[in-house]
Order: structure tokens, then sequence, then C-alpha cells
């Protein structure tokens, strides 16, 4: 799969392209900058716009094959003289129009600054750096960066969660994207319990989605909007959950992926495992299922069918309970008995399934520390 470029390499590219242009009064059409991960990044310009003090343009947003939604984006630059700080010449960067400001704690950058991540920053620098260098120039520098119509795209991120507010990230530690990458979903996830930390947070409530948000607003008025999202992850996502610190974890999730967690799956993605229904009905059996039930359990397309079969005979509460014991087991496991794990499980259908001892308890704990 093709791989592309971040919106820090853009950044980078575009800093620099004006500041050569700002510097050297000549109009430029394309250029380089050496990546983090040691590719050099070859783009073209777009949008110059040449003054005697300031020069802006941008460079287009390549994300490859990854589904990235500032694929196409451009992303601009506006570079000035700066001589607010002669004395001790700096290249200052800022954040403009389309791109976002942190409102809350825990993330790369502090409350109040642009949404413009570490990494990005240093390439911006370095680059900028050395057209100051071809050029001899030893003033300041201001870099500006912006993205048109950054602030609807960012809807479509994560940041509204993470409290970055109007506009996009520019983000990436090695200047290349990675197709679907698991990294960058597990950066994500990072970042996420990093800022629950951050907040003073003990509890860290885990989903894979929001499949039963009605269910648990409803039923325990829970926004599961609110929990970390860990998508097929969960035993990365708890690994980073006991090494941020948190004292407690609770995963609440529907049948259809946490069935696998009773069998030590943890990753729930379709292609690494399945045996859904495999693992329904090995509890089944130690529920004193019929062989005819196990037969229609295995023969089932979904968890909520099989439950249904299970609902016939009775037998659906010491099924769950053989099913939130093995799950406790292996929660428990992955954490090496150092983080209190606990778990809920439901059906769009039947509601609460099951869940372990103290998993409402430590529900309440959450609620109040969102509070």
């Amino acid at each position: 799969m093709k791989k592309g470029f971040t919106t820090g390499s853009c950044a980078a590219a575009a800093g620099k392209a004006a500041a050569f242009m700002l510097l050297s009064g000549k109009r430029l059409e394309k250029i380089r900058i050496d990546t983090p991960a040691g590719i050099v990044y070859e783009s073209g310009i777009e949008e110059i716009h040449m003054g005697e003090t300031s020069v802006s343009c941008g460079v287009r947003k390549c994300a490859g094959d990854d589904p990235d939604v500032t694929d196409g984006a451009l992303i601009c630059a506006a570079v000035s003289f700066d001589d607010r700080h002669a004395e001790q010449p700096e290249i200052r960067i800022v954040g403009g129009n389309g791109i976002g400001t942190v409102t809350r704690p825990g993330l790369d950058q502090p409350v109040g600054n642009a949404a413009i991540n570490s990494v990005p920053r240093e390439m911006i620098r370095k680059e900028v750096r050395e057209v100051m260098d071809l050029f001899d120039y030893r003033g300041s520098l201001t870099v500006e960066l912006s993205v048109p119509g950054g602030e609807e795209l960012a809807k479509k991120t994560f940041n509204p969660r993470l409290g970055i507010v109007g506009g996009i990230s520019v983000i990436g530690t090695t200047g290349i994207v990675e197709p679907m990458s698991k990294k960058a979903l597990l950066d994500t996830i990072r970042v996420e319990l990093s800022q629950l930390r951050a907040l003073g947070a003990d509890t860290a409530v885990i989903s894979p989605g929001n499949y039963g948000l009605a269910f648990m607003r409803e039923q325990f008025d829970y926004d599961l909007d609110k929990a970390v999202k860990c998508s097929n992850f969960i035993g990365d996502t708890l690994d980073l959950a006991r090494e941020l610190g948190f004292h407690d974890i609770l995963l609440c999730g529907h049948i259809g992926k946490l069935i696998k967690v009773s069998g030590g799956i943890m990753n729930t993605h379709s292609r690494e495992a399945d045996a859904r229904m495999e693992l329904l009905a090995a509890a089944a059996v130690r529920s004193g299922a019929s062989h005819e039930t196990l037969v229609r359990i295995l023969a089932s397309v979904s968890t909520e069918e099989a439950y249904g079969y299970l609902m016939e005979e009775g037998i659906e509460r010491s099924c769950m309970e053989a099913v939130m014991e093995r799950i406790g087991y292996y929660l428990d496991r992955r954490v090496d008995g150092r983080v209190r794990t606990e778990c809920m499980v439901y059906a769009n259908a039947f509601g609460l399934l099951g869940a372990t001892k103290g998993a409402l308890e430590l529900l309440h704990s959450a609620k109040e520390e969102q509070r």
C-alpha cells in the first residue's frame, strides 16, 4: 500500500518554502525536506502570496492509501519578519485559521497552545533554520500555520473528544503516514488515556465503540461516548492503562466483541480470531445445555441469536456467569493482577447480559470522577 506524508511534513515543507521566498525574493514551485523517518519529501507549492515582509504558500496533503480525513487538505504557512524578538532571534510557530487550540491537559501541547505537536514544531524549525543559514539571516521569523476548511475537517476527527477546538491538529512522529496503521490507532488511545490521567482520573472506562450508547445512558446514566474507544485492541489498551498508572479499568461492550475475551482473545478483529459461537457453546456446556441448543448456537450468525437459544432453554444466567468468570480471569491475567479490572457485557435486544462482581461499583466511581 502507498504511504503518505503527515500534516507535520506538509507544514514543514510549506514553512521552508515560504521562508525561502521571503529571504530570497524568488518564487518557488517545488520544495524538498527530510522527514524524521529518513525519507525525502518533495512537494509542489500552491497558493503563493509574496509580500515585502511576509510570504504565504501551501502544500497539498497526500495521505497515500490511508483514509485520512485531511487527505487533499491544503496545509499553509505564512512566514514573516518578527522584530519583537530582535535581541534573541527565534523561530516562532503559531496557529492560524483551521488549526485547533488545546483546551484540556494531557496532550502534547499545554492548554492554550496551537495543536501543533512537538515533532512537527521541530521539523519546521529545522527546515526554516536551514533557509536562514543559507541566507545568513540572523533575525527572528514567525511561522503561522493555517488550513482552509480545517474547522469543518476537525469535526470528523478525534479532536472534539480531546478538547481541541477550532481546527485540526498538526501531528506526526516520523513524517510518514502508514496506511491504517495499528500504531496510529494506539497513539490515539494513548492520548485519550493520558488525558484522563492528567485530569486526575484513577478509573479508565474502555469500550470497543459506541455500540450500546442508548442502553448505557438509559439504564446506567452513563454516556458511553466518554469511554476511551479501544477499537479491537483490548489487550494493548489494558497494557497502556496499566503503564499510565490507572488503578481501575472497566471494560464495557457488546457480547459480539467481548465474548472473544472469554477465550483470552485480546485483539477482537475478525481477521485475528472469531470463535464467538464456540466460546458461547463452551459456556453453555458448563451450564448443562442440550445437544440441540449447542448445535443451534454453533450454527448462529450472531451472538444475539445464540443468546436467544440460551434463553429458550433457561440457562442464559448461568451461561453468562461462566462467560464473565472467564473474561475476568483473562483481564486480570493481562494486567498481571496489578490493576483492578471489571467488565460489563450487554446486547441491544436484551440489555445487560453479565457483569463481573465489582463492575457496577466501578462504573459509579467512573461517573463520579467525570463529574
